[in-house]
């Protein structure tokens, strides 16, 4: 087999060990180190007077950003590969064996470098990323507080539908104080707005509903429950003020552009953008993005019999952005995204329907992007425009099934 590289490095990465195998020609060099800066810059410049042209290394929860970081600084080539794509052979596991392994395929070329941005836009993807988990821990308190206003017998997501709306806190925050709401109440909160006019329930059935048996305990929970969201609030705020101010001109334009796909508004555009980037020379097809973003099927064949491929786990940030996007896309009754929800769902079910329609906005903001293009929508009809006899055809033999029978035109 060819030698691609003469002059190359496996590591071995763990949380305190690195172990690397620096190959030169026909000869190998074993080192381990620590994994402080001041031991991961001593091992940089160790392949570096090495003349080393290639480093590879496991793709190992978060250990290897501080390694990358470092050979990326020290004009080292790096590339994160994988573990699934270079397993070992069984019984000989060992960090040496595991580093001489993946130094001999980095050798000969078999491995496949995964997709790592530049520090700017890891960064930003940083950035995304944690507010996203502040966004889940309030949704996360809200649901502890339904969930012990259940307990207290008030039924209060019954009769608004956001519990962390203005009405609701108020409503809720008039409860906690321990007061009680019979229909002279309900009327001058009602006059002062305090319960929203919009609301659809009956004042009776809001009444009953307000009304719950309420310990102690419960209330005192309960106001330390509302705190927390308050706060969440406050700290999802300034991480979307940070976002903003840290993107580029580039990545702000890109994020503009893709909003008009349906669907899509500023706070996905700009997870999608931090996870895709703007260039989409890395990726040669649309093909190629889709695969990566696992939301296309895999290849499955045998004897020439096409099987049910499974999607794989692809980019999770990119791959949940864009089907919760594809839930929002498919709620507009005028949009081909509904149209093709409707189409696939009636046989593939609800799920798999999603995940198709996440596949094609990916595809229109990938041509977005690299064409420059601007989004159209192809429209809920676009399915009507084939076939129309045939379409015809198979509705009028179901009416017929039904009982229906064509009324006879006199000539």
């Amino acid at each position: 087999m060819d030698k691609i590289y003469d002059k190359c490095c496996g590591i071995d990465v763990h949380k305190k060990l690195i172990v690397a195998c620096f190959r030169k020609g026909n000869k190998q060099e074993i080192r381990e180190s620590g994994a402080t800066t001041r031991e991961l810059l001593a091992m940089a410049d160790w392949l570096k007077e090495g003349g080393c042209e290639m480093v590879a290394m496991e793709s190992t929860a978060s250990y290897w950003k501080p390694l990358y970081n470092i050979l990326e600084s020290s004009d080292l080539n790096a590339m994160v590969v994988n573990a699934r794509h270079m397993k070992a052979v069984p019984g000989r596991k060992t960090d040496v064996k595991d580093a001489e392994w993946i130094a001999d395929l980095l050798q000969h070329g078999l491995l496949q470098p995964s997709y790592i941005p530049d520090k700017d836009q890891r960064e930003l993807r940083e950035l995304v990323r944690y507010r996203k988990s502040l966004v889940g821990e309030r949704t996360r308190e809200l649901n502890r507080l339904q969930k012990m206003l259940e307990g207290a017998n008030i039924k209060l997501s019954g009769t608004v539908s956001d519990i962390n709306g203005k009405s609701a806190r108020s409503i809720l925050e008039y409860l906690l104080a321990g007061e009680s709401i019979d229909e002279a109440k309900y009327d001058e909160m009602y006059e002062q707005k305090i319960i929203a006019h919009n609301l659809k329930a009956a004042k009776e059935q809001i009444i009953d509903d307000l009304n719950g048996v309420m310990s102690p305990l419960q209330r005192r929970m309960m106001k330390g429950l509302l705190v927390h969201p308050d706060e969440l609030n406050i700290h999802i705020k300034n991480l979307n003020d940070e976002i903003d101010s840290f993107m580029k001109p580039e990545e702000k334009q890109a994020s503009h552009a893709i909003q008009d796909v349906t669907g899509i508004g500023n706070t996905s555009a700009q997870a999608i953008i931090s996870v895709i980037g703007t260039d989409m020379e890395r990726f040669p097809t649309d093909r190629h993005i889709s695969s990566w973003a696992g939301l296309c099927l895999g290849d499955n064949e045998s004897a020439r019999k096409r099987k049910s491929g499974k999607t794989r786990k692809g980019n999770s940030l990119l791959r949940t952005t864009l089907i919760t996007c594809a839930h929002a896309a498919v709620k507009n009754k005028k949009s081909y995204f509904h149209a093709q929800f409707m189409r696939i769902s009636s046989h593939r079910g609800n799920k798999r329907a999603y995940v198709a329609v996440a596949h094609s906005m990916l595809i229109a903001i990938y041509h977005i992007l690299k064409d420059g293009v601007v989004f159209r929508d192809l429209g809920a009809d676009y399915y009507n425009q084939f076939s129309k006899e045939r379409k015809i055809n198979a509705y009028l033999k179901k009416l017929k099934a039904l009982g229906w029978e064509a009324p006879v035109v006199a000539a």
